[in-house]
């Protein structure tokens, strides 16, 4: 009978050749001796992505891959990969090989010790090795986020946190949600960490994303969350009655 695992690891994945089987090893080697599950997510990769996971799924037991016939960018690949993870928890982190696998444990240890409360630890990256172009549009963001959203986390655009799978779940899907993590898990309630976490160069391949596109999709999704934020109702305690005598 297969064992539960308690962390699934979500990954999603376009065009990453070469960047794919030593991310997965260094994942494996940092969940090595616990119940585990690492969820790759390839989002209609047309590099040799493919045959690098299907090779890989063959030697590394704790792997499990998905297949987007179509692409549709990263917040439908993690949508695809929680529908199937079946951890308490679950951990993503981008495919580029820039977040670092050890600071999994950093995450998921502030998310626990946090406990009874519930929610999302975020990772800050320290010492970012991107250029200055892009750190500065995620400046720009940031301010953004924090005035308009009161999003006080100081690197939402961070790709590796933990999350309950509950919560996560009861996320609002929507294209580039991932971006706005943070004000939509304190919108269901959770709390938010920020956690101080590595970061490291791109050593294959070049970012999906330009500087530009990135941010004129921002200001619309952020239209998106202000309206979503405003329709928000919240019922307070919710409690089941008993009939008498049970």
């Amino acid at each position: 009978m297969p064992v539960q695992p308690d962390i699934s690891v979500l990954v999603p994945v376009m065009n990453e050749a070469g960047n794919i089987r030593p991310l997965i090893d260094e994942i494996s080697a940092v969940l090595a001796g616990r119940a585990h599950e690492i969820i790759y997510i390839n989002d209609g990769s047309d590099d040799a992505g493919s045959a690098e996971l299907a090779a890989a799924l063959e030697e590394v037991p704790a792997l499990r891959v998905l297949e987007h016939e179509r692409r549709c960018g990263q917040s439908a690949a993690l949508r695809s990969g929680l529908q199937i993870a079946t951890a308490p928890l679950i951990a993503v982190l981008d495919g580029d090989g820039q977040n670092v696998p050890d600071d999994l444990l950093k995450l998921e240890a502030a998310l626990l010790e946090a406990a009874p409360a519930r929610g999302m630890a975020g990772g800050v990256r320290v010492g970012r090795k991107d250029g200055a172009n892009r750190r500065w549009a995620s400046i720009l963001a940031r301010w953004v986020r924090r005035s308009v959203l009161q999003d006080s986390h100081p690197d939402s655009g961070c790709g590796i946190k933990i999350l309950h799978r509950d919560i996560f779940l009861s996320l609002p899907y929507f294209n580039h949600m991932h971006r706005f993590m943070p004000t939509l898990v304190a919108r269901e309630g959770g709390i938010v960490l920020a956690v101080p976490v590595s970061h490291r160069a791109r050593s294959m391949g070049q970012s999906k994303y330009g500087i530009l596109d990135r941010l004129l999709a921002g200001m619309a999704d952020l239209l998106g969350v202000i309206w979503l934020l405003r329709r928000t109702a919240r019922p307070g305690k919710v409690v089941e009655l008993t009939r008498r005598g049970h």
